[in-house]
């Protein structure tokens, strides 16, 4: 699914080249589920966001669905990121202005899908994630963990391919992170759902098939569950 060659990341200051993420060769199949961990500035978000085609590499090549995303336009990459990689981001990433239901609703806007049948997957996820009475709030009026709930539903609702989580359960508490964990296992196990995620939490990491440490922008060790 997900093949990177030789991929770096830097910003230059003052003239200065300072490297992100350096020399990364890596291989995802299908179904797998991976964990990457690493301590604060090891370059594990930044992968991500290059996973997911939010950021570019400066060096290097990444193939996705054996599509060679370092060749496409910006306007190609959107189209593969929209269609099949769903994001839940720490920050929730939510837009204020939208209720609850219109936020969960937006991916299958983008997926031209048609408006009775976006009401019953919107339903289900709401269902799903036990937020009907949430459904017309906007995210300022949710809890941290609430808003969190959201932007997992909200990745979810297109069924995508892919899901990319940096730090999914960082502002739940244990009994919310537990149950986000155990569905992204079912999601894995049962849905074939592709999972990577970003966690400094070794009982989170712990659900991934592989686990893959940075340190210092570089793969410094690998390990199968």
């Amino acid at each position: 699914m997900i093949e990177l060659q030789h991929i770096s990341k830097w910003v230059t200051i003052g003239g200065i080249r300072t490297f992100i993420l350096k020399d990364i060769n890596m291989s995802i199949k299908e179904g797998e589920f991976i964990s990457i961990m690493g301590p604060s500035g090891s370059g594990k978000s930044s992968l991500l966001n290059i996973f997911g085609m939010l950021d570019e590499q400066s060096e290097g090549e990444y193939f996705f669905l054996d599509q060679a995303v370092h060749t496409l336009k910006e306007k190609h990459r959107a189209q593969l990121y929209k269609q099949h990689i769903g994001f839940v981001f720490q920050a929730y990433h939510l837009i204020d202005e939208l209720t609850v239901y219109e936020n969960i609703e937006t991916p299958l806007i983008y997926q031209n899908i048609k408006s009775s049948e976006r009401q019953a997957i919107v339903a289900d996820a709401l269902d799903r994630f036990n937020i009907v009475g949430k459904k017309d709030l906007f995210p300022t009026q949710l809890s941290g963990g609430q808003q969190q709930l959201v932007g997992i539903a909200r990745a979810l609702v297109a069924k995508p391919k892919l899901l990319l989580a940096d730090e999914p359960t960082g502002n739940l508490n244990s009994k919310q992170g537990e149950e986000i964990m155990a569905l992204f296992r079912e999601l894995n196990t049962k849905d074939g759902v592709t999972i990577v995620q970003v966690t400094h939490s070794e009982k989170n990491a712990a659900y991934g098939k592989r686990i893959i440490n940075l340190l210092d922008g570089r793969i410094e060790s690998e390990t199968k569950n």
